[in-house]
């Protein structure tokens, strides 16, 4: 090593003390804030979020019971007095799984009951958790959701994501159907006379094929 190199590295190796001299009232600081910061964190997860969570599943079976029926639809959403609905425990247990999955099961009641715009805010509340059936459900609705306020740009939008989701004999062509129709809405003809053929080529066993040639056949026409 040349006497120019190694003056050099004695440089940067005063230059790199001093700084750490300069600074170590905030280095330790620092050091100090990440120390707290992740026990925190874990003291959070363990002593908080992981009690609640418990505590959300086990009171969240009774709404789902409620859910299956149709005359106590209200029951799940709101409780019945001794077991909390659906509203409360996805208000009462934000970030826990069941609070994620009641925002699901408030859409579907909501779409339901007619209360599209409640169920666009349930549903918009959903995080998506991989799971290949609940999310493009949980698009699909939202498709449906604003379908029915007549906000047809985002119909669109949620129904071609939740077909590109899910590509199964039920979903799909239900999906396409209903992306189809908000098109025509639109007087989308070309685009609904795609979807509509598509749904005749990659699904031709789906119910939806079954009458599919009419559909195709009403949009050709404005074509």
């Amino acid at each position: 090593m040349s006497n120019k190199e190694q003056k050099d590295n004695d440089s940067r190796f005063v230059k790199a003390s001093q700084f750490v001299t300069d600074n170590v009232n905030s280095l330790a600081v620092i050091g100090i804030a990440i120390v707290l910061l992740t026990s925190l964190y874990f003291g959070y997860q363990k002593f908080y979020l992981v009690p609640r969570a418990e505590k959300a599943a086990n009171e969240m079976f009774k709404a789902e019971q409620y859910a299956t029926a149709d005359s106590s639809a209200d029951k799940a959403i709101q409780g019945d007095g001794s077991y909390p609905g659906f509203e409360k425990i996805a208000n009462e247990y934000s970030n826990t799984k069941s609070a994620n999955l009641a925002n699901v099961y408030l859409g579907g009641l909501y779409l339901k009951k007619g209360e599209f715009q409640k169920a666009a805010d349930a549903l918009g509340k959903y995080s998506s958790t991989g799971s290949p059936v609940v999310d493009p459900l949980v698009l699909g609705m939202l498709g449906d959701a604003y379908s029915e306020l007549k906000d047809y740009n985002k119909a669109v939008t949620y129904y071609k994501k939740a077909v590109d989701k899910m590509h199964n004999e039920f979903t799909g062509p239900l999906f396409l159907k209903k992306l189809g129709l908000v098109y025509e809405e639109q007087k989308n003809y070309k685009a609904a006379s795609k979807v509509y053929t598509q749904i005749k080529t990659d699904y031709p066993n789906s119910n939806e094929a079954s009458m599919i040639s009419a559909y195709i056949a009403r949009v050709e026409a404005h074509l």
